[in-house]
């Protein structure tokens, strides 16, 4: 089995780079399913109805999110109704929508987590403790787990993996959106790579117009609202091979590959 994790997809730079070079990417890494992180994909911050439509229509198997998943209101009812898009579990009760989702490949059974750490992050639940919960629960629903550790904390990311090393397939994280160079197989067997990086304009800060963090930084106030980098388009992820007799990774890889590379014809990996 082998996962293709696409990185958080920023604005629609990031969906242009997803339709041009996501279909041959998913077939050049000979990937069975494609995970990808949409929690930016309307304008920067949240998603919406039609971008998810949009994104499943790509070939986008799963699509898991984070903490600008409620953004948009509009995306709210789609939460309930729309079992390919999760949000993080461990938001209180009572918010619309869920944290897991099971998919079906070549007879093998893939669940997907989404889970929130709160290391500089909102104080919701114990990530840790509802991956416990969340484990429990799909032993006899899933033949493997993987997990989308959505957090800001380097350190809170590298012990998430640790924890539940040996009891799911991967750990990648997202949220930072700078694609991290420590992809590595854990002891017990789960694949983690601290964050995948972005999809979309790596001329930017964390996908976003430069030249607008920047003025923040130097004024130290909110200024122009934040807008997606849209120069030197990037599809970023990372592809895990999982033995699913053993459920233990074999391999993990980076993925990073430029939209000019489309335009040029000139694609390869």
């Amino acid at each position: 089995m082998r996962i293709l994790f696409v990185a958080d997809v920023i604005g629609s730079p990031g969906r242009k780079a997803a339709k041009g070079l996501l279909r041959v990417v998913r077939g050049q890494t000979r990937a069975d399913l494609v995970v990808l992180n949409g929690e930016n994909s309307a304008g920067g911050f949240g998603i919406t109805p039609e971008i998810v439509k949009e994104l499943l229509d790509l070939g986008v198997d799963v699509i898991t999110t984070g903490n600008h998943v409620w953004d948009k209101p509009e995306i709210l009812p789609l939460l309930d109704r729309e079992p390919r898009l999760i949000r993080p579990a461990n938001y209180p009760p009572g918010n619309p929508g869920r944290g897991v989702t099971v998919v079906e490949v070549g007879g093998v059974h893939v669940g997907v987590m989404n889970l929130q750490g709160r290391t500089f992050m909102a104080p919701i639940d114990d990530p840790f403790r509802a991956a416990d919960a969340m484990i429990a629960e799909m032993r006899d629903a899933a033949d493997l787990l993987v997990v989308d550790f959505h957090a800001e904390a380097t350190s809170e990311k590298q012990a998430f993996a640790h924890y539940v090393d040996g009891r799911v397939s991967a750990v990648v994280g997202t949220h930072t959106h700078v694609q991290t160079a420590d992809e590595r197989i854990l002891p017990r067997g789960t694949a983690a790579i601290t964050d995948l990086g972005l999809t979309g304009g790596l001329d930017g800060v964390i996908g976003m117009k430069a030249e607008i963090s920047l003025q923040r930084q130097l004024r130290q106030s909110r200024g122009e609202r934040m807008q997606p980098a849209d120069g030197d388009l990037h599809l970023q992820g990372a592809v895990v091979e999982i033995d699913t007799a053993t459920r233990r990774a074999r391999t993990i890889e980076r993925v990073s590959v430029p939209y000019a590379r489309v335009l040029e014809g000139r694609l390869k990996l």
